[in-house]
């Protein structure tokens, strides 16, 4: 399927692995000019580095936290050298603590909530010059963030955050033309998930209408889907991608 995004630049955050390697990926094969970041050298950006060659997309990995401003900064003079305007700004970058909200010491607190949220600020901050008028912003946000998971508080509560950002920013930027949304994953194919025991993985997938957990390819799907103009008449929406939970 032709999104029809060849030749349009995109930024997308934390895409070594996971779901924004598969937004990487499949923004690259459309076509897009795509620059990512990560924090930590690691082989899954080695190979997604060769991956990328191999497609002979116009692409470029950048090592840069978004929690941390002066990262954020010199991740965005790098998009501005290379492309001179941005069309696609992907919000995935993300952690997580999974333990009682009372064990969870304040520099785990503040952890999520930086690179989560306070992430969304900073990034959208040093890209608003560079923002097209007609561009696409996509924050990755999360299914259970409605509904709250157990011992998952700080990650819900910035995910919770995310819909407020979306909804808000969504009106600052709708007179330029700019459309902002979130896509709520539900449970998805991570390495945070090859773990799980297999009694869970059976109540997940039992929890779903569609009887399995999304691949981070169903999900790199809508967010072409929001980054093309099928979706011109689309800002400040959640679209959940969750499989019928």
């Amino acid at each position: 399927m032709d999104f029809g995004l060849k030749g349009r630049s995109a930024l997308v955050t934390g895409g070594a692995r996971g779901i924004g390697r598969a937004i990487v990926l499949a923004l690259a094969q459309q076509g897009a000019s795509v620059i990512t970041c990560y924090v930590n050298e690691s082989d899954a950006v080695v190979s997604l580095t060769d991956e990328l060659e191999r497609l002979g997309a116009d692409a470029e990995l950048v090592r840069a936290d978004v929690s941390v401003e002066a990262d954020v900064g010199r991740l965005l003079e790098t998009v501005r050298d290379r492309f001179g305007a941005l069309d696609i700004l992907v919000n995935n970058a993300a952690t997580g603590a999974q333990q009682p909200l009372h064990q969870l010491d304040l520099d785990q607190w503040r952890q999520v909530i930086d690179t989560n949220l306070t992430s969304l600020y900073l990034v959208h901050r040093a890209a608003h010059d560079l923002l097209a008028n007609d561009a696409s912003i996509i924050t990755i946000g999360s299914a259970g963030s409605l509904r709250g998971v157990a011992d998952r508080t700080a990650y819900m509560t910035s995910k919770a955050g995310v819909l407020g950002f979306t909804r808000s920013l969504a009106k600052e930027l709708g007179p330029r033309g700019i459309r902002v949304n979130t896509v709520a994953p539900g449970f998805t194919e991570t390495d945070q998930m090859a773990g799980m025991p297999p009694t869970r993985r059976a109540q997940v997938e039992a929890m779903t209408a569609l009887g399995r957990l999304a691949t981070p390819e169903d999900i790199a799907g809508a967010v072409l889907f929001l980054s093309s103009d099928a979706a011109r008449y689309i800002t400040g929406a959640t679209l959940h991608v969750d499989g019928g939970i």
